[in-house]
């Protein structure tokens, strides 16, 4: 997918971004390592009835690097896309990290929905993940085989082969752009990184966004009770064996939910 447009983020990234379709907005944002080619099967379908929107994250894809990746850098290059399309109160769609960078998105309060794909925005037991595997990450020569074993492994067994091997192919991992994503998990303690994801959370308190939680990985029994204390408006579900790309193991079923969750 290449894209037609620049937008330029608040520190300057040139962030790359497309359109395609018409009708009520809809803005996608794809996972770490990924671009906005991973969402084609899904952009396309949602074309047939509304504007959709697809971007790069910076360090991803046709997008430039930066000096920082931190979520509310990545919000801004959400929010840079937006206001250069002229789009107004957009629904947000981000898989994986792009759940998290719209989530972040969305308590600016001017979009018209969120749906976030199988991120948990409990991140203690990701860390620990992370940590345990953090020397070979920070290895050059090791740290692509710690992300292909953590794709493989999440991918689960209904993604069909072609979809899984398309998506290989589109993954680029950059090692500094993946240690600058996850920099806060790896540096922070448990504690401060739940502060932190409280903060970013704390505008939902009194917005009246709609917000979907939709996994592939059984994000636990008290998430949703957790998640509702933070967001109030938000609604958790589960498609069991679905794994981490639920939206491309059955693309129509997604679309399908995502409109009746926009009436």
């Amino acid at each position: 997918m290449t894209h037609q447009n620049i937008a330029t983020a608040p520190d300057g990234t040139a962030i790359s971004w497309s359109r395609i379709g018409a009708g009520d907005p809809v803005v996608l944002v794809h996972g770490i390592t990924e671009s906005a080619a991973s969402f084609e099967p899904v952009a396309q379908r949602l074309a047939a009835s509304h504007e959709v929107i697809t971007l790069d994250l910076r360090g991803h894809g046709e997008s430039g690097k930066a000096d920082t990746y931190d979520l509310a850098a990545m919000a801004s290059d959400v929010l840079a896309v937006v206001a250069v399309a002229g789009v107004e109160s957009p629904h947000l769609v981000g898989h994986s990290l792009g759940g998290a960078v719209v989530t972040a998105t969305g308590a600016s309060g001017t979009v018209a929905s969120v749906i976030d794909i199988d991120q948990s925005l409990q991140l203690g037991a990701f860390k620990d993940q992370l940590i345990g595997a953090e020397a070979m990450l920070r290895d050059s020569e090791q740290y692509t085989l710690v992300l292909d074993a953590m794709f493989e492994m999440m991918g689960g067994e209904l993604l069909p082969s072609e979809e899984r091997q398309r998506l290989d192919e589109l993954r680029h991992a950059d090692q500094d752009v993946v240690l600058g994503v996850w920099d806060m998990l790896l540096t922070q303690p448990v504690e401060e990184i739940a502060a932190t994801v409280d903060a970013a959370l704390a505008p939902y308190g009194t917005s009246s966004v709609p917000y979907l939680a939709l996994f592939g990985l059984d994000p636990g029994d008290d998430y949703a009770e957790w998640l509702a204390q933070r967001i109030p408006t938000s609604v958790v579900e589960f498609w069991p064996e679905y794994g981490h790309y639920p939206h491309l193991v059955d693309p129509d079923r997604f679309v399908e939910r995502a409109n009746s969750f926009w009436q």
